[in-house]
């Protein structure tokens, strides 16, 4: 019987251990993200990124992402409601981590898109026909073409402009600061530096409106 107690005890002791170790873990990298954020900030901002929001505000917004992956879709209407609940005080910047097949294709269409001034709109465009042409298993990207127009935008332009050597190197970039920040799927997250570790919903709200009460106290 005291065999059986010790074998439990033992298992209950390397459980709590293991969270510990966890626990210590996400706040070290939470506390070492937040001196990248301070001492090298173009590692969470580069000239090239995309940034939604009002110049002024305070809470910035990185996300790391792919425009063939369905969370980032999903994500993106969540994060603009969050931006309007609270108006002028969150930025939104985006990175590229195009992990999936081909998606580097997509992204050479956002470059392409934002020197016609339409970035935002074809996101968008891409974002909702996302299940016509980004199928994990037989992606299609030649689809998306189709829905390109809906976003205004002059296509043979795009099919010219995407091809800029410089789009190549801004994906390099992007994937070289999202390898020294540990991201390793997508959307990657951080908010002023801290970057969400328990990925959801809910999560990413608390971490944001915990930044929204630091930078913006009553």
């Amino acid at each position: 019987m005291k065999k059986q107690y010790l074998v439990i005890f033992s298992g209950i002791l390397l459980i709590m251990l293991f969270v510990l170790g966890a626990y210590l873990y996400q706040s070290q990298r939470t506390q070492k993200l937040g001196f990248l954020a301070q001492e090298q900030a173009e590692l969470f901002v580069r000239p090239h990124s995309p940034i939604l929001g009002a110049p002024e505000a305070k809470v910035y917004l990185v996300e790391f992402m792919d425009p063939a992956c369905e969370t980032c879709a999903a994500f993106s209407p969540f994060v603009k409601k969050m931006m309007a609940d609270n108006p002028g005080r969150i930025k939104l910047i985006i990175r590229y981590a195009p992990f999936h097949d081909g998606a580097d294709h997509f992204v050479k269409i956002l470059e392409a898109a934002k020197k016609q001034g339409k970035y935002w709109e074809t996101l968008d465009i891409l974002y909702q026909s996302q299940p016509y042409w980004a199928s994990h298993h037989n992606p299609q990207p030649q689809l998306a073409w189709r829905f390109l127009p809906m976003a205004g935008l002059d296509q043979e332009k795009i099919r010219t402009d995407m091809d800029d050597p410089a789009i190549q190197r801004i994906i390099d970039q992007d994937l070289a600061d999202a390898r020294t920040l540990k991201v390793s799927k997508t959307p990657g997250f951080f908010v002023n530096g801290k970057p969400l570790v328990n990925f959801g919903y809910q999560e990413l709200q608390q971490l944001v409106e915990a930044e929204l009460a630091a930078q913006y106290p009553q």
